[in-house]
């Protein structure tokens, strides 16, 4: 799975001109799903993504979570994150078919919200808008498939 993960002031996404969910403080997630993915990996990105220090304490650094900070989620399911580039027209045959990435996006949700967060979400496989007013701005990007990051 990939996740860009981007602190925001308050982020949003509209479906059909009409906001359907929205947030004030916390992480915007771009959430990918690869073909080989896992329940699993669902789980573990879960867990980093909530336990992710980027919100800054009293002194200025960097060192509280979402709930530390007092943040939601709101969770977009983004297909293109697994877009093969090497030709000027991007193909997606790395991206997981609706049927495998839907329930591993909606399971993703759920180990957010059984952490205790609000998560809010777009629609999967609908058109829609997304708008964020970025804080910092400071985006993270996870790969389930990398080692670097530790997941």
């Amino acid at each position: 799975m990939r996740a860009v993960v981007t602190r925001v002031l308050s982020a949003s996404v509209a479906i059909d001109g009409a906001v359907t969910a929205e947030i004030e403080k916390g992480f915007l997630v771009l959430l990918g799903v690869h073909k080989d993915d896992t329940e699993a990996d669902a789980v573990r990105l879960a867990d980093k993504v909530c336990r992710l220090r980027v919100f800054e304490d009293g002194q200025g650094k960097m060192n509280l979570d979402l709930a530390a900070a007092g943040g939601s989620v709101l969770c977009i399911s983004q297909f293109t994150l697994f877009a093969d580039t090497s030709s000027r027209r991007p193909g997606f045959t790395d991206a997981a078919r609706p049927e495998k990435a839907s329930p591993l996006y909606e399971l993703f949700m759920a180990e957010c919200r059984k952490r205790g967060f609000e998560v809010r979400h777009g629609e999967f496989g609908a058109d829609m808008k997304v708008a964020s007013v970025n804080d910092g701005p400071v985006t993270i990007l996870f790969d389930t498939k990398n080692n670097k990051n530790n997941i």
